[in-house]
């Protein structure tokens, strides 16, 4: 399983962005995607997940923010990024666990959000 991110930019603050991040390899060993962000000093953390059957979880930070989707066809999974915040400046990352690879990580691509 390979992961390809993109979208990330630089943004003024109630803004928008959307992630996308394609799969591909053996796609059909995936059952979670979700995306992370490390910001600068900080530990990686959970942005958001999506499973195959379509369960979402979010934290608690971009709850009604940000909504992550699935587009099976096109092996892509979604992070749109609403109403950003100087504090969602980080570098997110697209994950995948799969159940012969285990957790693959995308590169990184760089929020910023400007004040």
């Amino acid at each position: 399983v390979q992961l390809q991110a993109s979208g990330g930019g630089l943004v003024q603050a109630g803004g928008s962005l959307r992630l996308s991040c394609v799969a591909s390899g053996s796609i059909f060993t995936i059952y979670k995607t979700g995306w992370y962000r490390q910001a600068p000093g900080k530990q990686r953390e959970l942005v958001a997940s999506i499973t195959v059957s379509g369960l979402t979880k979010y934290a608690d930070s971009v709850k009604g923010r940000f909504t992550i989707s699935r587009d099976g066809a096109k092996n892509t999974v979604r992070l749109q990024m609403n109403s950003l915040k100087p504090e969602d400046t980080a570098v997110y990352f697209c994950s995948a666990e799969s159940s012969t690879s285990g957790t693959v990580w995308g590169q990184g691509t760089l929020v910023t959000v400007s004040s």
